[in-house]
């Protein structure tokens, strides 16, 4: 299989972190590209795999069940779970939550990292979310919006002053040719949990049906 690379940038925009919400393993020293290729490595699975700028595969998601499964699990090379991703129901209403790792216990007694909803408009065609972070002793800490649009593969992320956390939009190729809407190049800001990121990229695919 071909190696698919995104583009590097000498770009160095600041921006501030996640705060509580990061792991520092996985927080960006530096303004970082991903290739972002919306679909699963495994044979008729559902999922997308992540890229960095070497080529080199360093998340995925392998869904084995049908589209927009209502549980999915953001993945490293070697299959190690980074976050735990549900899909929760209340009458006509759903919400994403995710979790670091695997670790929900039997009793349901962890919490999640962060909860996602839509937020609701008749009007608006484009999809809008709210992304709240929850700490230890259940309090709202800070929240991210999530900005799709219409019909397109396009996402912002904001924190909760507006400024900008990562961006995904369809790859162009090094002779300006776009590529499919599935191929996606993701850029994220310093200071920013990479692996959350990603874990966000994943929820909005579920929502547009992409995963």
């Amino acid at each position: 299989m071909a190696k698919v690379h995104p583009f590097s940038s000498s770009s160095n925009i600041d921006s501030s972190p996640s705060s509580s919400s990061c792991s520092n393993n996985y927080i960006t020293s530096k303004r970082e590209t991903l290739t972002v290729w919306m679909k699963s490595l495994v044979m008729q699975g559902n999922g997308c795999t992540a890229y960095n700028d070497k080529g080199e595969i360093i998340y995925r998601v392998d869904n084995y069940d049908k589209k927009n499964s209502d549980e999915v699990y953001l993945m490293d090379l070697q299959g190690k779970v980074l976050f735990t991703i549900l899909r929760k129901k209340m009458w006509a209403f759903r919400r994403w939550e995710g979790y670091r790792s695997n670790s929900l216990d039997s009793n349901g007694d962890n919490k999640p990292l962060f909860q996602v909803r839509k937020s609701c408009s008749f009007l608006r065609k484009d999809l809008c979310c709210k992304v709240l972070f929850i700490r230890s002793e259940n309090v709202q800490e800070s929240w991210y919006k999530l900005e799709g649009s219409a019909g397109k593969s396009a996402l912002k992320i904001k924190d909760n002053h507006g400024r900008l956390v990562a961006e995904a939009k369809r790859k162009q190729s090094s002779s300006g040719v776009v590529l499919g809407d599935d191929v996606l190049n993701l850029v994220m800001e310093i200071g920013v949990d990479q692996s959350l990121v990603m874990a966000l990229l994943t929820v909005y695919g579920l929502m547009r049906y992409k995963m």
